[in-house]
């Protein structure tokens, strides 16, 4: 064999070889990237879901904490708002029961007065008086203490009490009644002249005082016209 001939073996055996090994690298390089992107890939796409997935978990738990803290609330409010009107419901029941019950009492009052008065008829005193007749009225009552003197003064103490007593012997509504004159009567007695405001109903009373228990009506007069004692 030749030299030409041996050196374009060994020229060709280097070729190879050296194509060989750079193959090697080649593959060995690429193997490794594979292996970097395959766990790349494996750990960090984990993680990332992960926390993606704890992320959607506490956004979730977030809002239905926030569901839950609303519909609390809003029962509380509810719970409250019930409470409320069913006390409201009591109290206006309470309020009512009451007034019905101080309305009876009233009423059963007036009546228990009407019927245990008992009226005499009497003989009229003048030509004005078409009717005349006494009771057996009780005082009513009297805020007033110690030795009395009358006070004929609008508005006063005795004023008010007179027209109370007149109004349990006429039947008028003491608060819508005119009061035409009110004078004395003789020692703590008085003289009331009264009517309703459209006059067709006209009274004269009389009435005597009773120490510590107030003004008495004693007889009852009803008048064909106002005509008033001066």
């Amino acid at each position: 064999m030749n030299d030409f001939d041996r050196h374009s073996r060994v020229d060709k055996f280097e070729k190879r070889r050296k194509n060989t090994k750079s193959i090697s690298v080649l593959m060995i390089a690429g193997s490794l990237l594979v292996v970097v992107l395959l766990g790349i890939w494996i750990f960090g796409g984990g993680d990332e879901e992960a926390s993606e997935t704890q992320q959607t978990t506490e956004e979730n738990n977030s809002t239905n904490e926030t569901d839950n803290n609303e519909t609390t609330e809003s029962d509380e409010q509810n719970t409250d708002s019930n409470d409320s009107s069913s006390n409201d419901s009591e109290e206006q029941g309470t309020d009512e029961n009451n007034q019905e019950e101080t309305n009876t009492d009233t009423e059963e009052n007036e009546s228990q007065s009407s019927d245990d008065v008992q009226t005499e008829q009497v003989e009229p005193t003048g030509e004005n008086v078409s009717e005349a007749y006494t009771g057996n009225w009780e005082p009513i009552g009297t805020e007033q203490e110690g030795p009395h003197t009358t006070n004929y003064d609008d508005g006063s103490q005795d004023r008010q009490e007179i027209s109370r007593a007149v109004e349990v012997a006429t039947g008028l509504d003491a608060d819508t009644m005119t009061t035409h004159w009110v004078g004395n009567g003789g020692d703590q007695k008085v003289e009331a002249t009264v009517s309703n405001e459209a006059q067709t109903e006209i009274y004269r009373v009389y009435l005597s005082w009773v120490e510590n228990e107030g003004w008495q009506p004693t007889k009852v007069e009803v008048l064909n016209e106002v005509q008033v004692n001066r």
